[in-house]
């Protein structure tokens, strides 16, 4: 199973190596630049970044179009942070970020600016074991959420993490940390997707 991590802006290696803490036989992690390179993944984590940005080098390496694509088709992405504004079906005041993923509507920048970043331990119920670290560096967060999301963490009534069948969302950035967990569980996503294709 080839899980693939966006390398056009933000926390790539990061989260390569937290997949590749993770991998054995099963899984190998795959940085994507290209449409060809998307066509060998089975799953994708677009990270963290500059969303506006990030956008832009989509559109300019021809791979806005085939993720939308796959992501209908049911392939598994997680977005964190920009990411996670991609992903989101609307973008308060800038909707043409959106690759028309999951059904949430996020707004850009709601903890302020680079110097009020922090980190916040809140639990994540699936994950179980103790309270996760966010580390939130200028993140979005989530305003609506449809019928079909699943939230799965809140921070001070803040939503910063959801599901939507194959697509995970969070607000925080969990490559930055040492604990696997989130990583892990969208490896088991991604093995369920894949299992479920097979049939």
């Amino acid at each position: 199973m080839h899980i693939g991590v966006l390398g056009l802006q933000g926390g790539v290696a990061e989260h390569l190596e937290m997949l590749s803490r993770l991998s054995d036989e099963t899984i190998n992690p795959i940085e994507v630049r290209t449409p060809p390179g998307l066509r060998q993944c089975d799953a994708l984590i677009i990270p963290g970044g500059e969303s506006t940005a990030l956008r832009i080098l989509l559109d300019a390496a021809g791979l806005t179009d085939p993720i939308s694509s796959r992501m209908q088709q049911g392939m598994p992405v997680w977005g964190t942070c920009a990411g996670m504004i991609l992903l989101a079906q609307k973008v308060l005041y800038h909707q043409n970020l959106s690759l028309g993923g999951m059904d949430i509507t996020v707004a850009r920048n709601v903890y302020g600016r680079q110097q009020e970043s922090f980190v916040a331990e809140f639990p994540i119920p699936e994950l179980g074991g103790p309270p996760f670290p966010g580390v939130f560096i200028r993140a979005p967060g989530v305003i609506r959420t449809g019928d079909g999301v699943q939230v799965l963490a809140r921070s001070d009534d803040q939503v910063v993490a959801c599901r939507e069948q194959h697509l995970l969302v969070t607000s925080f950035h969990p490559e930055l940390t040492d604990d696997l967990r989130l990583h892990r569980y969208f490896i088991h996503m991604c093995t369920a997707a894949c299992a479920e294709r097979a049939h």
